[in-house]
């Protein structure tokens, strides 16, 4: 089992084969559509439910959605949420507590009954503002923002809500028109407190959207140690995968991982082994990870949520 072998992999830096508490958590924000949910079923799988939980932000939602649409603002803003109880639920968590948690319904956009939270080895927290307030964001070992570019979200976003959240075309269409002065204002802000920057978009020139597998762009800040991929990613893998010295936004001098879906499968798997060597796997790559809709599979999804793995892992055994 895949799990299994990802628990071997963190029971071997642990006393006497016994878990330890506090767990470690990672923190996934980007908007919506963006991606967050993909990214984090594939970690989960490979960890296992036994040994990973995940906190969903969106729980927290003060408002139904029937309320929601006549306010003046709209869920994305911060107090559209009770991020006060979010961020004591993840300090007790990143302590080793239960906490009883919040739901909402997507699906009808409804508030529903609490459920206890136990806190396992690792706990993944995604949402809209998962990096918004600096109490959350010094509970978690590693923070990623989606940078998924506004075209393809909003394609993503429509796709997803029309067809599994029960929304009209006109009415996410002028729920995304809605949503814009806010996610400006609180939810794109967010990636300058990420250790690591994920951008899944088509590179210049090829032929990549939403029926392809899209390249990957992932920006590695220097605020958490990352793997020695200077030794990974050498000139015989440059047609899968490179690796540059780049600036973020800010100006600030970051790595720079580019990961092509256009090159031969075989050269960007022969990374994604070594990667997984580095974690002291000793069989195949897990199969579940880079797991998209209708049973497709993304080439640099496997490489990113294998450096999430390597960061929990290691946060793990630290």
């Amino acid at each position: 089992m895949v799990s299994e072998t990802v628990g071997l992999l963190v029971k071997r830096s642990t006393a006497g084969g016994e878990w330890r508490v506090p767990p470690v958590l990672l923190a996934i924000a980007g908007d919506s559509g963006a991606g967050k949910a993909t990214l984090t079923r594939g970690l989960a799988a490979a960890l296992g439910p036994d040994r990973v939980g995940v906190v969903d932000l969106d729980d927290y939602h003060r408002h139904d959605r029937a309320d929601q649409r006549s306010l003046p603002y709209t869920a994305l803003h911060p107090k559209a949420n009770y991020l006060e109880i979010a961020d004591q639920h993840l300090e007790l968590l990143a302590r080793g507590h239960p906490v009883l948690k919040p739901t909402y319904d997507h699906r009808g956009g409804v508030l529903g009954r609490p459920v206890l939270v136990e806190p396992r080895e690792f706990v993944v927290v995604e949402g809209l503002l998962a990096l918004w307030s600096r109490r959350a964001r010094s509970c978690y070992s590693a923070a990623v923002f989606l940078e998924t570019p506004e075209p393809l979200r909003h394609r993503w976003k429509m796709h997803r809500d029309t067809t599994e959240r029960g929304y009209g075309e006109g009415e996410e269409a002028e729920e995304l028109d809605r949503r814009e002065p806010d996610a400006a204002a609180f939810i794109r802000p967010q990636a300058a407190h990420a250790d690591i920057v994920v951008r899944f978009a088509p590179l210049p020139g090829r032929p990549e959207g939403l029926e392809h597998p899209l390249s990957a762009t992932v920006l590695l800040r220097p605020t958490i140690p990352h793997p020695n991929l200077s030794a990974i990613v050498t000139p015989e893998h440059a047609e899968a995968v490179a690796l540059t010295l780049g600036r973020d936004d800010a100006g600030l001098p970051v790595d720079v991982l580019t990961i092509s879906a256009s090159a031969p499968a075989a050269h960007t798997r022969a990374v994604q082994a070594q990667v997984w060597a580095a974690l002291g796997g000793a069989d195949e790559v897990p199969t579940c990870l880079g797991a998209l809709p209708g049973g497709r599979r993304s080439e640099p999804l496997v490489l990113v949520q294998l450096l999430l793995l390597y960061h929990l892992i290691q946060a793990r055994q630290a």
